[in-house]
């Protein structure tokens, strides 16, 4: 079985994309491959964040690697926390921080408008490939549930009334963002090296 590494130490990510690969490759993480570093997300966009994960890894092991970059993208305030969805209420914040500011922030606004914006990006025999994969949604006024992590608990996806935290995995990955990115990568990989 091809290994390839997920660039990333994040568990839930890692168990959620092994939820929807499986067969020809073993999916491992950066743990895993034994690479203890902290890759920088210097960019503006979600896309260049991506490139760098990946690039940084495949430039480190030679190994053929993937990794993602997921932001909530909020209508009502242009589009962020976006690219700062994981530090939006400053370096170093928790989940418990990013949420309660998000609220603050939407506190009086009738539009909860929202979507989750995954991409994957994929270098394999030294090219990249993208997926990208969206679920549009709304943003509760209080947190509910317990399960998931990030933004889960106050993202309502469209044809739920249940956020992300009230589902357990399988119900979750009817809508998730990460799901739909994962099934393109999925595909791709199960036609690779068939031509």
């Amino acid at each position: 079985m091809d290994t390839i590494v997920f660039a990333t130490n994040n568990e839930h990510k890692v168990e959620e994309i092994k939820s929807v690969i499986r067969g020809r490759y073993d999916i491992i993480s950066l743990n895993e491959a034994g690479i203890a570093i902290d890759i920088p997300e210097p960019h503006a966009t979600l896309e260049e964040n991506a490139t760098e994960k990946s690039s940084t890894i495949y430039r480190l092991t030679g190994k053929n690697c993937f990794s993602e970059d997921t932001g909530l993208e909020v209508e009502a305030l242009n589009g962020a926390p976006g690219v700062k969805s994981a530090r939006y209420a400053g370096e170093g914040k928790s989940p418990t921080d990013n949420i309660a500011k998000l609220l603050e922030e939407l506190l009086g606004k009738k539009n909860r408008k929202a979507r989750f914006r995954t991409i994957i990006s994929l270098i394999i025999n030294n090219s990249e490939y993208r997926f990208e994969g969206i679920c549009e949604g709304a943003i509760t006024e209080e947190p509910k549930g317990n399960l998931g992590f990030g933004y889960d608990s106050v993202f309502v996806p469209s044809g739920s009334s249940k956020t992300f935290a009230e589902m357990e995995l399988e119900e979750k990955n009817k809508f998730s963002h990460r799901k739909k990115a994962t099934v393109k990568l999925a595909s791709f990989l199960s036609g690779f090296g068939k031509k």
